[in-house]
């Protein structure tokens, strides 16, 4: 038993002697545990870094042009409304900064069925299919509150998260505009939820559906 613990001891001030203790500062380079002959090829692997030349490309440069749609780390934001959601004042935006059509419209949909109805449902109405895994409530879109907040506070739900943080940032996800369009979607799922006959105006409509 003696012998155990000797080994144990010895074995431990050696390991201390060759990788000091955790948080120690050094002087000198580390000790290289894996050689290189271990493993050819892996252990010096070149590092493009921005800005920097590569002998890979033909243009000799390491950048490479973004795939289109991106989502940028840190996006050029010289449109206050656009990317925040505010005007001047500081005030939430009521209304667009984008063009509204159906387009903008199918787009908004697109990207509220792959990101949003997980949890808020096809139809806004919270009940998505997280639901079934045991998720807390999360909350309709057809409430007074939602449906009276700003257009700029929905987007900025969008970027940051709820306040309770039940809901997290969908900005490295959704590009601006998307999240915009998707904003036109869900003031469609509520409209939709509160339409009447009257709000039929065309008259072809107005004949199919029977009303005078």
């Amino acid at each position: 038993m003696r012998n155990v613990y000797l080994i144990t001891a010895f074995a431990a001030v050696l390991i201390v002697s060759i990788f000091g203790f955790r948080g120690t500062r050094f002087t000198s380079p580390p000790i290289d545990v894996f050689p290189e002959w271990a493993f050819p090829g892996m252990k010096r692997q070149p590092k493009p870094k921005p800005q920097g030349e590569s002998t890979f490309f033909a243009d000799g440069r390491a950048d490479r042009t973004p795939p289109a749609g991106v989502v940028s780390r840190d996006p050029l934001r010289n449109d206050e409304t656009l990317f925040a959601g505010k005007t001047a004042k500081g005030d939430w935006v009521r209304g667009f900064p984008i063009a509204v059509n159906d387009q903008i419209m199918a787009r908004g949909k697109e990207r509220y069925t792959i990101y949003c109805s997980p949890c808020h449902g096809a139809v806004g109405d919270g009940n998505g299919i997280t639901k079934q895994y045991g998720m807390g409530a999360t909350p309709t879109y057809h409430d007074d509150r939602l449906r009276q907040m700003a257009e700029g506070e929905l987007y900025n739900t969008i970027t940051h998260g709820s306040p309770n943080k039940n809901m997290q940032s969908y900005a490295d996800k959704i590009l601006p505009e998307d999240r915009w369009a998707v904003v036109l979607y869900v003031r469609a799922l509520q409209r939709a939820q509160q339409g009447t006959a009257a709000d039929v105006t065309d008259a072809k409509a107005r004949e199919t559906l029977g009303l005078k």
